[in-house]
């Protein structure tokens, strides 16, 4: 197969995918339609020192944080994810319902994207089907740099992952996660959180920027750096607002964050002695 008819299949394949989560460019003139871009704010994040250390990005999904530290010169990237949408943090309504439709548009099989995405990136991460809950250093061994990127509120029990978190982190720890922007404006210095048991994407513990980084500090770690809030933003397939409540929360995250998306902050820590 030639160049040219290679590149068109390598086109094909990614466009044959159910549903991209990140929006990645696996070569040049080739990006995935994700439903979230973080190239834009990739270098804003509280990096530590990657080249030549031992990696791991958990919650990895299609990749994109992985593939980012071998990028900058990791020894060695492992990333770890849930082998099946099952094994997600349902509540027991829409476990009931058998999941929900982003569940059912990701396709049968979890780990498709990032399988292609590091054929095409001819990347040597090592993908892991393990949930965060289930971290062990006695199996994977412990890492000097670990990412953990919008995937705590997705979990029903938070705190006990970011304690499993702690159990194999022996440098530093980047958490970039999901905030609550109302509850930083109404509480920007005691840490709070709101509960959603019901939400079609599986939501539950939202946090202000406080409560975040209380959250990372409960479990072990003391904060070296943070970021102030920022907006993660919206990728090319991800669904446009239809309701007024929908639109008019991307304008008010457009107008605090200067950029519609999805607000995040992050804390780069490391284990407390």
């Amino acid at each position: 197969m030639g160049p040219v008819d290679r590149s068109s299949d390598n086109r094909r394949r990614v466009a044959d995918h159910p549903l991209w989560y990140h929006t990645l460019e696996l070569e040049p003139g080739l990006v995935t339609p994700g439903w979230f871009d973080l190239r834009p704010i990739v270098d804003a994040l509280p990096w530590p020192e990657i080249e030549g250390r031992r990696c791991l990005d958990i919650g990895t999904y299609d990749g994109f944080l992985a593939f980012e530290m071998e990028r900058r010169g990791a020894a060695e990237v492992v990333a770890v994810d849930i082998a099946d949408h099952d094994q997600w943090d349902w509540p027991p309504s829409l476990r009931a319902r058998g999941g929900t439709e982003l569940a059912r548009l990701a396709g049968p099989e979890k780990g498709a994207g990032f399988a292609l995405a590091a054929e095409l990136l001819q990347s040597n991460v090592k993908r892991h089907e393990m949930s965060i809950y289930d971290l062990d250093a006695s199996e994977l061994g412990t890492f000097d740099v670990v990412t953990c990127g919008s995937l705590l509120l997705h979990l029903r029990d938070p705190q006990r992952a970011l304690e499993a978190v702690r159990g194999v982190t022996a440098g530093c720890f980047l958490s970039a996660e999901a905030i609550d922007l109302s509850l930083n404006i109404l509480h920007p210095r005691e840490p709070v959180a709101r509960l959603n048991t019901v939400d079609e994407l599986c939501q539950w513990w939202v946090p202000n920027v406080a409560g975040h980084r209380r959250m990372v500090v409960a479990a072990g770690f003391e904060v070296v750096r943070a970021t102030k809030p920022y907006a993660i933003p919206y990728g090319p397939a991800h669904p446009r607002p239809h309701s007024t409540r929908d639109r008019a929360q991307w304008l008010f995250r457009r107008m605090v964050l200067r950029r519609a998306g999805v607000p995040h902050v992050a804390v780069l820590a490391r284990p407390a002695i």
